[in-house]
């Protein structure tokens, strides 16, 4: 696929977290924050678009000095910069609690996202009394994960991705970056294909699919490389700054 007659014309950067905007250590760079600053200065938007909450990714945004809206839970959620919440796209308690019950039952570990909090390895006794938006298996043995990928799959009710090889990710059916995005450009009256997305995992090829321009990092699985239009460097090498200078200014820097 190619937008690239498009790619000149960037009016929003969408950048996933972990394995794009961050390093190994979990740190943004300042190669990365310098390139950020200059998108902005020539009155570029930059969204964090992310499987990460609100309460993990909200400080990177303020470093940052993002002025625009958050993507966070892979889309199930969507804030504005002042912290108001725009909108928000639940997983019905009930599959919540079938999938915990999927995870006892296979080796590995699990996550959840609920409103405001996360839990690791352990759920509230009472399920139902909660709103969830995001479930999450860690697994390393590949022959269970991929059967319990099919058992999800298999129900016909999650969006199901990945933010790494060895884990699994499920939101409620159709709710996912691509999504979050699209609510996103409707607030600033920009369109898709003013968007240049970035990331390296599952949970990124909607967004990179239907933006503009679908940039892979240099560090991605295989199939978000051979879904983006380009290539970047990796999470390690400052690959935003890369694909920012590279795609999104270069019409005015070169």
């Amino acid at each position: 696929m190619s937008h690239e007659k498009n790619h000149r014309n960037i009016k929003l950067i969408a950048l996933d977290m972990d394995g794009t905007l961050l390093n190994n250590k979990g740190e943004i760079t300042e190669e990365n924050r310098q390139a950020i600053k200059e998108a902005q200065d020539k009155g570029i938007h930059v969204v964090l678009s992310t499987g990460r909450s609100i309460a993990t990714c909200k400080e990177h945004a303020e470093s940052l000095l993002l002025k625009t809206y958050l993507v966070t839970v892979n889309g199930s959620e969507i804030w504005d910069w002042q912290g108001n919440l725009i909108e928000r796209n639940l997983v019905e308690a009930e599959h919540v609690e079938w999938m915990w019950e999927l995870s006892k039952k296979n080796k590995g570990t699990i996550w959840a996202i609920s409103c405001g909090e996360l839990w690791r390895d352990e759920m509230p006794k009472d399920i139902s009394a909660l709103d969830w938006l995001k479930f999450g298996f860690h697994i390393e043995d590949d022959q269970i994960r991929a059967s319990v990928m099919k058992e999800l799959q298999d129900k016909g009710v999650f969006e199901i991705s990945n933010s790494s090889p060895v884990n699994i990710e499920v939101n409620a059916l159709g709710i996912n970056k691509a999504k979050g995005l699209k609510t996103v450009c409707e607030k600033l009256h920009i369109s898709m294909d003013q968007v240049m997305a970035v990331g390296d995992s599952l949970n990124d090829i909607s967004m990179i699919k239907e933006a503009g321009l679908g940039i892979a990092m240099g560090n991605a699985q295989e199939i978000v490389k051979e879904t983006a239009d380009k290539v970047t460097a990796t999470n390690e090498e400052n690959g935003v700054a890369n694909a920012i200078r590279t795609w999104a200014l270069n019409n005015e820097t070169r």
